[in-house]
């Protein structure tokens, strides 16, 4: 799988306002009313990860969720990695509503 370039990373972010590039990595934070609607949120993600077979980087404190993502077997970032940011992105709206 090739690597995006900068401004092709650039280009589709503009699609994605809450997600950021820097370190070789597209990284968004998402704060939720509390740990069990974030942890519930965690859940639905984990399984379209295992779906899309493309697991990212994540961290959660209490009701924040911290996720980077980029293909490590490229070194980089690939339609793969914004393919799953965007299925990520539709599960947060979800929540939201």
């Amino acid at each position: 799988m090739n690597t995006l370039t900068e401004n092709e990373i650039e280009q589709r972010l503009l699609r994605l306002p809450e997600w950021d590039y820097f370190d070789n990595a597209i990284h968004a934070e998402f704060e939720f009313d509390n740990f069990k609607d974030c942890f519930s949120a965690m859940s639905r993600i984990a399984f379209e990860c295992e779906a899309l077979n493309h697991h990212p980087d994540w961290t959660n404190v209490y009701n924040v969720l911290k996720i980077s993502i980029s293909t490590h077997d490229a070194n980089g970032v690939t339609e793969k990695d914004f393919k799953l940011a965007h299925a990520i992105e539709a599960i947060v709206e979800e929540d939201e509503e």
